[in-house]
């Protein structure tokens, strides 16, 4: 159980810095910036590779969260990098990652209250 505990912290804290690395930024100040961009890429792979760690038997419980796509994305950076649509990580992280961060943040208040 605590290994899916660090796993969440792992996932909340690689979303957390790509929200803060697009602050401000658009695609293409991302394509100017290759530090800033990968960093970006890293936390998103970190983000996919926590997910794809999760038990099944966990992911299961927590329907409610999409544990694929961050997995699915982060293949997508691996072995597809140069193909790698940064408007489609922006948008991500602008639209889809407050929300997904904050399913993150309740299953892991449940978790840490049964342990």
């Amino acid at each position: 159980m605590r290994r899916e505990v660090l796993l969440l912290e792992e996932m909340v804290d690689a979303a957390m810095q790509v929200m803060d690395l697009v602050q401000g930024h658009d695609a293409e100040s991302l394509r100017a910036d290759r530090q800033r961009r990968d960093a970006l890429l890293w936390n998103f792979m970190v983000l996919g590779e926590a997910a794809s760690h999760l038990p099944p038997s966990f992911k299961a419980e927590h329907r409610e969260l999409d544990w694929a796509r961050p997995t699915q994305l982060r293949n997508r950076i691996v072995h597809g990098y140069w193909s790698v649509d940064l408007d489609i990580l922006v948008d991500t992280a602008e639209l889809d990652l407050p929300g997904y961060v904050q399913q993150l943040r309740d299953v892991l208040a449940k978790r840490r209250l049964s342990q």
